[in-house]
């Protein structure tokens, strides 16, 4: 199972690149949402034996980040009638550079922490860093506020990785009641990415300036 796990981990850092990459809205919520079901995949290859604690992990991570939210967003997008990353701050080519110096570090970072548990491989680690930095460049760097909602999908995925070493530890409760967080939050931002559309006919977060009382 360990070969299993670091194939998910690679295939998450891939997502990572292919949002980096993507000028198309529309991809990059789609990379979202194969980044999810992955990140659903990874308590059953982590902890072994199953037991309903990462089942249950497991079977709402999918249903929340790899279906119900990109549902959501999807929706959000055709409402707003926008298809394409305009001029963001990082050009395709600049955004993988970034990225590939974020895995870097996070490589380097992860050396310097002790083994968490037997089971939780160190390339776990190194993801973890990786995801949130790269959460980070995708929500500052581009302007489409849409893309930026997918900015903090990184963002949290990189934080729900790291968890995953100690989620033999927390109650699913916790875990559930974290999911449930990042539903309310991105429905939150989807929400103000359709009125702002609306009332300014623009994603471009830096046209909230305009906004007046």
């Amino acid at each position: 199972m360990a070969h299993l796990t670091d194939t998910l981990l690679l295939l998450v850092l891939l997502t990572n690149f292919a949002d980096l990459a993507a000028s198309r809205l529309t991809f990059n919520i789609r990379a979202a949402a194969a980044q999810g079901i992955l990140l659903g995949l990874l308590p059953l290859a982590i902890h072994q034996p199953w037991s309903g604690h990462s089942l249950g992990i497991a079977i709402g991570t999918v249903a929340v980040k790899g279906v119900l939210l990109p549902s959501f967003l999807m929706w959000a997008m055709r409402e707003a009638t926008v298809r394409r990353e305009v001029e963001p701050s990082l050009g395709p080519l600049s955004s993988i550079t970034a990225g590939v110096f974020a895995v870097g570090l996070a490589q380097a970072l992860s050396t310097y922490l002790p083994q968490i548990s037997a089971n939780v491989p160190q390339l776990l680690v190194a993801t973890s860093f990786a995801t949130l930095m790269i959460g980070f460049i995708v929500l500052t760097t581009r302007r489409k506020a849409m893309s930026q909602v997918v900015g903090y999908l990184l963002l949290e995925n990189g934080v729900y990785v790291f968890g995953l070493a100690l989620s033999a530890r927390v109650p699913l409760l916790v875990e559930m009641g974290v999911l449930l967080d990042l539903v309310v939050g991105v429905f939150i931002m989807g929400l103000v990415v359709f009125h702002m559309n609306r009332e300014l006919e623009s994603l471009d977060s830096a046209r909230l300036t305009e906004l007046r009382d």
